[in-house]
């Protein structure tokens, strides 16, 4: 018996991963798990790529599209790119080679609410899942699947596709074991019934995933590491806008709206999300919990030092370091983190009903506070929306966070209007860059755009904001928002012609 594979049925299935992506036919859907690097398959996609390749040296067309949990890594989304092996993939991605060839135009890409994923799959948006391809650390003497470092959009994958590959990763650490929370009460409409979520450290189903036997038409041994993500250093301008943070923070907690232990946090990705962690600590915080997708080394730092006392999430997204640290203290971690499915980690009755404080960066932010977290320029995609809008739309606050200016100050993270609009000014209540903060609440329209200019803006760019903004005020059709549309993305427009957003002097 294999020694993460302790059900016959199984082992039956053994083959490699060049036969196992025989089973993957021209056309159709494929579901796979994987959540920002993590617990994606590591070899079946490798072994499809190939495929494929020799599919169209030899004439013939082969494309398949993609659903996943949210981004994987090279060894999925970048071979299957490279091969030009897919037509369709959502809901996120950050491959630079998938990036590249959807911004090129050579494929579809479906950015989406992560929460609504599973959801939409099930209500048949998305037509048949025809084949899942699922990395797990072991399979049980009952036949459960043991979860591996993402749970992601798995439990749907598993329960609609025909047709299931399975890859068991010895690389995983077996430890992992018991420290997922698989949610099976969920339902369609109009038989939905609540969720009985309360605090983040509940456990509302079961420790392993679901699976029809007599779907597994492949089981793959693997060995290999998830895609081990290295953070930059908190650079000054990471910790200047941690430090804006840590004082609005301070601040609600003397006006009584927060306590000691805040809420439960939300957070990003990336370094401004790791300085933020980091000034949570330097502050004193303790006991603190996280209701939040990715746990990354910051956030893992912060549980082993107790700054937070408990974490909630559906991946991990650790450096090389932060695999070696949670292998080596995974018992003291088990007992304070639980990895549970997206659609619950991002649902939005959950994470109004907690609270969350939701953290999440941008790419631009227009004056009234309408945010772009997606287009650069407004038609070329970064990454996608993730999750979010999920956050920010139903938090108890939403912030986002940026430095003022981009490429040596040739672009302004502050813009009369945003090219691209993912979070309405209605959803967005603190705008941050290491410039300052501006509280949005409670504010109409001009009033945001004067704190924004005034609190958020590069010295650079300001007198430009502000002089639009004055012009606006007279000249606009209307004087709510007022607009200049003819001069509205002049400065995207003068970036892409001129490579600058200022004027030429």
């Amino acid at each position: 018996m294999h020694q993460r594979i302790h059900h016959r049925a199984f082992t039956e299935r053994l083959m490699s991963a060049e036969q196992a992506a025989t089973f993957v036919k021209p056309g159709m859907t494929v579901a796979m798990s994987g959540f920002t690097g993590a617990g994606y398959p590591k070899a079946v996609p490798g072994a499809l790529a190939k495929l494929i390749g020799d599919e169209h040296d030899a004439g013939r067309d082969f494309k398949i599209n993609v659903l996943t949990g949210a981004s994987t890594a090279p060894e999925l989304d970048g071979v299957l790119a490279k091969a030009e092996g897919m037509n369709l993939r959502l809901p996120y991605m950050s491959d630079p080679e998938l990036r590249r060839r959807i911004n090129e135009g050579n494929m579809e890409y479906m950015d989406i609410h992560l929460s609504h994923v599973a959801q939409h799959a099930w209500f048949g948006f998305y037509g048949k899942i025809d084949l899942a391809i699922v990395e797990v650390v072991g399979v049980t003497a009952e036949g459960d699947l043991i979860p591996s470092s993402s749970v992601g959009n798995n439990k749907t994958w598993l329960e609609m596709a025909d047709k299931v590959i399975i890859e068991v990763n010895s690389q995983q650490s077996a430890a992992m074991d018991g420290m997922h929370d698989v949610y099976y009460g969920t339902a369609l409409p109009p038989h939905r019934k609540p969720i009985d979520l309360t605090t983040v450290r509940d456990r509302i189903g079961q420790k392993y995933l679901n699976v029809d036997v007599n779907k597994i038409v492949a089981v793959v041994e693997t060995d290999a590491p998830d895609r081990l993500s290295p953070f930059a250093p908190v650079d000054a301008t990471s910790e200047k806008i941690a430090d804006h943070l840590l004082g609005f923070l301070d601040y609600e907690i003397r006006a009584g709206r927060l306590s000691e232990k805040l809420l439960p946090l939300q957070s990003g990705v990336g370094n401004i999300a790791n300085a933020v962690l980091a000034g949570l600590a330097r502050g004193g915080y303790k006991g603190l919990t996280a209701y939040t997708e990715v746990i990354q080394d910051g956030m893992l730092q912060l549980i082993k030092d107790g700054t937070i006392e408990f974490a909630s999430a559906t991946s991990f997204s650790l450096s090389e370091a932060g695999i070696a640290e949670f292998n080596k203290n995974v018992d003291h971690y088990r007992d304070r983190i639980l990895l549970r499915a997206q659609e619950i980690s991002n649902h939005p009755e959950i994470i109004r009903r907690l609270g969350c404080i939701a953290l999440n960066g941008m790419i631009e932010a227009d004056i009234y506070g309408n945010v772009n977290s997606t287009n650069v320029l407004g038609s070329h995609v970064m990454n996608g929306i993730g999750g979010s809008g999920d956050f920010a739309r139903n938090g108890y606050l939403s912030v986002f966070m940026s430095p003022s200016t981009a490429k040596d100050g040739k672009i302004s993270g502050i813009v009369p209007f945003a090219s691209h609009v993912d979070h309405t000014e209605h959803d967005t209540m603190i705008l941050i860059t290491e410039q300052g903060l501006a509280d949005l609440r409670g504010l109409s329209p001009k009033q945001r755009a004067q704190m924004i200019i005034d609190n958020c803006a590069h010295p650079d760019y300001r007198p430009l904001l502000q002089d639009y903004f004055d012009r606006a005020r007279k000249e606009s059709y209307g004087k709510h928002t007022p607009h200049l549309l003819g001069e509205a993305l002049s400065w995207h427009e003068r970036f892409r012609t001129t490579g600058d957003m200022r004027p030429a002097q």
